[in-house]
């Protein structure tokens, strides 16, 4: 079974970036001290083939637990960032780009506030919202091209999420 990890930027860093109020990041005051600005917080890379980038909302629900992974897809021509808009927490399954190894497949915790922005090409599963239905921002690509690959894992797993709703 994998472990859940708690996520952090050190943790996530070869999946893509962790988006967060982070003073231990790049930030500012802006609009006379009444803003703190947390500056270039993810790479967003959308222009391959002239893709542009788009804003949505994605409203996710809760999978019944325990939860079982039975597959991860890809964006191989931009990453994707998934900030929450609510005051839950969610899980990240991701796995580094390339050709998918089921055993370097990690779970992380993201806790309200902390958002991912996944490289081009890093495996990862839809958002695993745990307490509720849970609503993301989400920045990605719209554009031509052949942008999601889904592959089912030959090993699925599940995770035990009592210790955590």
């Amino acid at each position: 079974m994998n472990r859940i990890e708690p996520l952090t930027q050190e943790a996530f860093r070869p999946f893509g970036d962790v988006i967060e109020a982070n003073e231990a990041l790049e930030n500012f005051d802006i609009n006379y001290g009444y803003t703190r600005r947390f500056h270039n917080l993810a790479d967003i890379n959308v222009d391959a083939e002239f893709g542009k980038p788009i804003v949505s909302l994605f409203r996710s629900n809760p999978l019944p637990a325990p939860i079982k992974i039975e597959r991860l897809e890809r964006h191989p021509l931009s990453s994707q960032a998934f900030m929450p808009l609510g005051a839950s927490p969610y899980l990240v399954v991701v796995a580094p780009a390339g050709e998918l190894v089921e055993a370097n497949i990690r779970v992380f915790l993201a806790q309200p506030g902390q958002g991912v922005n996944y490289f081009a090409g890093t495996w990862h599963h839809f958002c695993l919202a745990l307490q509720a239905d849970s609503l993301f921002l989400v920045i990605d690509r719209a554009g031509p091209g052949s942008n999601c690959d889904e592959l089912l894992l030959d090993t699925p797993f599940t995770l035990d999420i009592s210790g955590l709703v």
